[in-house]
């Protein structure tokens, strides 16, 4: 490693921000098909069985 011009520090902020965004998107994801499979008519799912 000490061949190396130069070299780029990697923070663990930037590693803390990447799981908290896979987080949020993995939560609206599921927030958005609940609310979906909420407001979804029983009777019609039922018919179509």
């Amino acid at each position: 490693m000490q061949n190396f011009e130069f070299k780029v520090g990697i923070s663990w902020g930037l590693f803390l921000a990447a799981g908290a965004l896979m987080i949020a998107i993995a939560l609206l994801t599921v927030s958005l098909q609940s609310f979906r499979a909420a407001l979804t008519d029983p009777v019609k799912s039922l018919r179509s069985e």
